[in-house]
């Protein structure tokens, strides 16, 4: 099974492809090229790297293009009230009493440093598809966990990752 992605994940992987092949390309060919002029190939250093640079760009165009062909597309859409894909919270911790707020996104675009959890984690699948007020069991482990309550949902729409400290 491939990654779980969104429409919008998807046209943005397509994006990136496109850059990869019609811009990052052809500066990884000049710079092969143009180390390649500086002689002796076996003491070249910048070639070396100018090669290495052109691998690590074809690789991820490999990688991503890999990601499209086995990826299982996900409907993003949700009820108003309702914590879904895309969407910002804010929730309250009760065994520390604390109040913090996530965006619940794919896998691939998962970030704890900005927020974003993804619906695979424990608290992703957890709060997914639940509404504002409720109580829910969030499992680290079979048996254990911890509480947490949904107390706000706003709807974001996917490009405002900004929104997200913008209660």
């Amino acid at each position: 099974m491939g990654e779980v992605l969104t429409q919008s994940d998807i046209k943005k992987i397509e994006q990136e492809i496109e850059y990869r092949k019609l811009v990052v390309r052809k500066e990884a060919l000049e710079a092969v090229k143009e180390a390649r002029a500086h002689g002796d190939l076996s003491e070249n250093f910048e070639y070396y790297a100018a090669k290495k640079d052109k691998n690590q760009n074809e690789s991820r165009i490999r990688y991503l293009e890999r990601m499209l062909k086995t990826a299982v597309v996900i409907d993003d859409s949700s009820d108003v009230d309702e914590m879904g894909l895309n969407n910002t919270a804010e929730i309250f911790f009760e065994e520390d009493g604390e109040t913090d707020i996530f965006r619940l996104v794919t896998s691939i675009r998962g970030d704890v440093l900005n927020n974003m959890i993804s619906i695979e984690s424990p608290l992703g699948k957890a709060i997914l598809g639940h509404r504002e007020g409720d109580r829910v069991f969030v499992e680290t482990a079979p048996g254990n966990g911890y509480y947490v309550i949904l107390k706000k949902i706003i709807k974001t729409n996917d490009d405002s990752a900004d929104q997200i400290r913008k209660f």
